[in-house]
């Protein structure tokens, strides 16, 4: 399957990781593609400072969508 994560794309983190600090839902942006399906993505707060960056298998996230969506 074709990885559709860009960089810049908002994304959620679909299960607990607590070895990183993130929880289910914790939102983040796409900020590196590092392989065809891993991606550094970072997680800041309401003020824009960043609490974790780490690498993340696309499997692990889930693209959020601000606009309606076409559906294949």
């Amino acid at each position: 399957m074709e990885c559709q994560m860009k960089l810049l794309d908002v994304v959620a983190v679909l299960t607990q990781l607590p070895e990183r600090g993130l929880v289910q839902g914790q939102v983040g942006t796409v900020v590196e593609q590092l392989a065809a399906d891993v991606f550094e993505v970072e997680f800041c707060d309401d003020e824009g400072k960043t609490y974790a960056q780490c690498p993340l298998e696309a499997a692990q996230l889930i693209v959020l969508h601000y606009q309606p969506q076409k559906v294949a």
